[in-house]
């Protein structure tokens, strides 16, 4: 398939990558022109305007938050103003419910159609292909990009015909994932203050009670409190807990574990976090009992 593919971060780039491993021809851009430098030595064509990507099949998106996806979708230059009709975009951001349905009602307006996707995996996931994907989407238009979707993912899930379902399903498993990583670093603060080795005792956990790997991930980088590099950025995952509670808001379900979490990662960026993957919030325990 053509594709256009817009942002090429940490996620974004790896699977670009796995796109043109697929053997799809592959249109790249970036804000920054360098991003697309390693993926046009594997064959991708580096697009200087928006509009350059546009003349494909489909173009993904994978853009950091609502303002960025509202940006590069809006306007002379953006993805409506030039995608041609009956075209997909599909969107793996991660972004707001309101905004996702938005889209779906301007691409309709447009002639253009709309597939949420995101995706469920860190930047090694991605380069190696093996993404859990979440698709929100008509049959027809999913049926069209299965190409790209298996090129990206070990496994689409599709939720739901509403590009929107995606998208809450999406941040639904992001909380989930923050929620891990609060309760983990309360734990190895409980046992690292009692004189119990950390790593050990996360190597115990996930080995047995928790053997699964958002566990294992996290409890290791907490245990060994790695954070630097982000693999996603602590100001990511604030941004997704209170896309979380803004869902809520509107659906009316109370969710006190979120409103928490929220409180965290507050903690975490005014404490100058900004920098570090969001995992760093499960050292905030460590520190708060002195045992960091």
């Amino acid at each position: 398939m053509k594709i256009g593919f817009i942002g090429l971060g940490h996620m974004g780039s790896g699977m670009a990558s796995s796109l043109l491993r697929a053997g799809h021809d592959v249109t790249v851009y970036n804000r920054t022109p360098a991003k697309a430098s390693e993926l046009v030595k594997k064959g991708a064509i580096a697009a200087s305007r928006i509009s350059e990507a546009c003349d494909a099949d489909a173009v993904i998106t994978m853009l950091a938050n609502d303002a960025a996806v509202e940006s590069l979708v809006y306007g002379a230059d953006g993805l409506i103003a030039n995608l041609p009709e009956g075209r997909v975009h599909v969107s793996s951001s991660t972004i707001s419910v309101t905004l996702s349905e938005r889209l779906t009602a301007d691409h309709a307006n447009a002639g253009q159609r709309f597939l949420a996707a995101p995706v469920f995996g860190r930047p090694d996931i991605a380069a190696a292909g093996d993404l859990s994907v979440i698709a929100g989407g008509t049959q027809d238009t999913i049926l069209d990009v299965t190409p790209i979707l298996n090129a990206i993912g070990k496994k689409t899930f599709v939720i739901s015909d509403k590009p929107k379902a995606a998208n809450l399903v999406k941040l639904s498993g992001n909380f989930l994932i923050a929620s891990v990583i609060e309760s983990l670093g309360e734990a190895v603060a409980l046992i690292a203050k009692g004189d119990v080795d950390r790593e050990a005792y996360v190597e115990m956990l996930t080995s047995s009670l928790f053997n699964a790997p958002v566990y294992k991930i996290y409890g290791n980088l907490i245990a060994e409190g790695k954070f630097e590099p982000p693999g996603f950025a602590a100001p990511l995952g604030y941004k997704d807990i209170r896309l979380v509670l803004a869902a809520a808001d509107d659906l009316r379900v109370p969710m006190p574990v979120a409103s928490l979490l929220r409180d965290r990662f507050l903690t975490l960026l005014a404490h100058g976090g900004d920098k570090l993957d969001w995992s760093a919030v499960g050292q905030l325990a460590g520190r708060d009992s002195g045992a960091a």
